[in-house]
């Protein structure tokens, strides 16, 4: 019966969408080229500007959707032979400065003073580009994708100035026609611009967007129409090198120190306009943030998102097929745990406004301590873009060991000769983003494993302004296998509704507030006998200030299908087939964002496993100096109280962070973890000097130890210089 759903919603999918003009059509900006020459300085005196169009008269987005902005914002746009030219005159209230985090680029949006473009090349409401400035003068840029969110791994070059006034802002930016994707000849663009301030709490739009939905959602853009066509950007092949020197010595082992000096290129080619060739030698990620430590009381692999920039730029295609956690493509599968990756090539971008191609081959070397042979790794990922909105997707994944035979290997542990995916999958975006779903489809192949080697899911979302529903479906066959994915469960059917209600006072200080009810079921593949659940009870309240409640309660029942430590420290195991079940209470709050301190408070009490006791209470911290300087701590406390062998057992995480951003060039980050389950405390300090646009030096230091008694494990020094030259 389960197997049949998916097809039948499917098709509910397809009978929900709707072809339909665009909701904001009539809100057009003429974009004429430059009668004089445009200095990048934020001030607004050329002849270019005086003769551009003005974009005006904003809508309030937030607190609530139902009029004007109260602030006004000035929107220019023109262009010469190479680069598209944006000036924007922020007015405020004139009452104190600006709130900003820091000078960090790609900041967090609803944290700072900021104005956003959102563009759409293609007009196709799906994909695009993003650009803007925080208030001190801090750059944001990213690849848009699924119709509303924003990649914030895309960096690239272009030039902007913040310059303030008594009544306003002005940010003035340079965007190079060889920076952004573009299909040649097309003349009217997608196109919204976003503005937040937080001393008013108001977020507003030029083209109104419902407050339930983000300013970036490209359902909901104007018209940018050209003059004449945009310019070709010729010829564009950028050439990325870097050149690396550290030390590292392990401790634990006693070895004596390694040093390592190393050389890699990146280069990226402009195919087309609109289709882009990444390749990599020898690439190196030395410089990416440190995951961010959790308390693990999980009975499964935990998700840590990618941060390496090759495989995030433009790889939405590829890795946001499927769901949270049923991925077939996980791309940190490939080159982690010390296995070299040797080169790697992407082909990625608009075939026209209907298609969309994603290719990327990588190499890694052979790992001689665990026997890992180098391999070989393919995907290949297929768009086409149905009704207004609405696209259907393809995907291939195969991982190859290259010169391997699984038969010969007696002293090590022995890997498959290869293991491939192939899925399918529809998702659904309704001309005005009220309806959104998914339906997929995916088969593996290994070898020895056939039959129940399937996976599928189905998901169907409305969302108004008053109501959120859902509903998902899951499939996962237990010899379903995706080596190079993420999907850390087989063997289960699994069913989710959703039902949110807010309800929206006319005064006072709550903005918002209603119920939310979820409920998680789990059953067994084999006879569909139930396995987990939890029903959860939220109600929430947000403040027109912006800070946040939630109070929730739950009810929790699993039956183990393999031995359990509770604790995850390594002690005694519940039985294969134990039942337990307990009742959880929870709080949570978030302080209004405009606060030089702020904070995050929770906390949750209840049953656990064995009849025993959890409380778990968490607290973020943060004090900023504008814009230079930011602190901030957090601290999880975990107290599991269990008949014996446990008994009591508790455990600390404990993380501050300071940052410190001396210009909008020069970074500084210091980060220690302390993480009392895994007896590890780490230190992780970054200087970053961006000495031109896109062109880096970094520092970076790492230790290790361990707390009691107090030692060093391991440490390591990089340092690592990188450049970006354009041919």
């Amino acid at each position: 019966m389960f197997r049949k759903i998916p097809l039948l919603l499917c098709g509910l999918l397809i009978t929900v969408t709707v072809l339909a003009q665009k909701k904001n059509e009539s809100y057009q900006l003429q974009i004429r080229k430059a009668v004089s020459p445009v200095k990048i300085d934020g001030v607004i005196d050329e002849a270019a500007w005086i003769q551009a169009g003005v974009a005006t008269n904003f809508y309030m987005v937030l607190p609530m959707d139902t009029s004007m902005a109260r602030l006004r914002t000035d929107v220019r746009m023109t262009y010469d032979d190479k680069n598209l030219y944006l000036v924007v005159e922020n007015y405020t209230t004139g009452e104190g400065p600006y709130m900003v985090e820091s000078l960090r680029r790609d900041f967090a949006f609803l944290k700072n003073d900021n104005f956003l473009l959102f563009m759409d090349p293609f007009d196709d409401q799906t994909n695009g580009f993003s650009f803007g400035a925080n208030a001190a003068g801090a750059q944001w840029d990213g690849l848009m994708y699924d119709g509303g969110k924003v990649d914030l791994s895309w960096d690239n070059k272009w030039v902007s100035v913040v310059k303030n006034y008594p009544d306003k802002w002005v940010f003035e930016a340079a965007i190079p026609f060889k920076t952004i994707r573009y299909k040649k000849g097309i003349t009217k663009w997608g196109i919204n611009f976003s503005r937040n301030d937080l001393k008013t709490t108001e977020k507003s739009a030029w083209a109104p967007v419902p407050r339930q939905f983000p300013t970036a959602s490209l359902a909901y853009t104007g018209n940018l129409l050209w003059d004449v066509a945009p310019p070709e950007a010729g010829a564009n092949v950028s050439l990325v090198p870097y050149l690396l020197g550290g030390i590292a010595k392990d401790y634990e082992k006693g070895t004596s120190e390694k040093y390592r000096r190393d050389a890699g290129l990146d280069a990226k080619v402009a195919v087309t306009s609109s289709l882009n060739l990444d390749l990599t030698v020898n690439p190196d990620f030395s410089q990416v943030d440190v995951d961010k430590q959790v308390t693990n009381l999980d009975r499964f692999e935990l998700f840590y998102p990618e941060k390496r920039q090759f495989f995030l730029e433009n790889g939405d295609q590829m890795s946001n097929f499927g769901y949270a956690t049923i991925r077939p493509f996980f791309s940190r599968r490939i080159g982690l745990g010390g296995v070299p990756i040797r080169f790697g090539a992407r082909l990625s971008g608009k075939l026209n406004k209907d298609w969309r191609l994603g290719i990327m081959n990588m190499q890694t070397g052979k790992q001689e301590e665990t026997g890992l042979p180098a391999q070989n790794f393919t995907v290949a990922a297929l768009q086409r873009r149905v009704f207004s909105r609405s696209n259907v997707g393809f995907i291939f994944i195969n991982k190859e060991s290259v010169n391997y035979d699984p038969g010969k290997v007696t002293d090590m542990p022995v890997y498959n000769k290869y293991n491939r995916n192939m899925g399918l999958e529809y998702n659904l975006a309704s001309s005005n983003n009220f309806w959104t779903g998914k339906a997929m489809f995916l088969k593996s192949y290994s070898p020895g494993k056939s039959g129940h080697d399937i996976a599928h899911a189905t998901n169907l979302q409305y969302t108004s302004k008053v109501w959120n529903v859902s509903w998902q479906h899951e499939y996962v066959g237990r010899n379903y296998n995706a080596e190079v994915g993420y999907v850390p469960r087989q063997g289960y059917v699994k069913i989710v509704p959703q039902v949110t209600r807010l309800f929206f006072p006319l005064s006072g200080q709550v903005l918002s507030h209603g119920p939310q009810i979820t409920s998680t079921w789990f059953f067994d593949e084999k006879d569909l006998h139930r396995t987990d659940n939890e029903t959860m009870l939220n109600y929430g309240i947000v403040f027109r200030k912006r800070n946040t409640l939630n109070i929730w309660a739950s009810n929790t029942y699993i039956q183990l299908l393999q031995p359990f430590d509770p604790t995850n420290s390594h002690k005694d195991s519940l039985g294969n087939g134990t039942r337990h079940n307990w009742n959880t209470v929870g709080v949570d709050y978030v302080s209004k964002p405009q606060s030089l301190f702020t904070y995050a408070l929770s906390a949750r009490y209840g049953g656990y496993y064995a009849d025993g006791t959890r409380l778990m209470t968490n607290t973020e911290l943060g004090y900023r100096f504008q814009p230079y300087v930011s602190i901030a701590l957090s601290a999880n406390y975990n107290q599991i109280d269990l008949p014996k062998p446990w008994g009591n057992t508790s455990f600390w995480l404990v993380g501050p962070r300071l940052d410190v951003t001396m210009t909008n060039t020069l970074f500084f980050t210091g980060f220690m973890q302390y993480n009392g389950q895994q007896k590890n405390m780490n230190l992780n300090t970054r200087f970053q000097w961006r000495y031109k646009p896109a062109s880096d030096l970094f520092i970076v230091y790492t230790d290790n130890y361990l707390p009691e008694p107090f030692y060093v494990k391991n440490r390591a020094l990089v340092l690592k210089l990188v450049y970006w030259f354009n041919i």
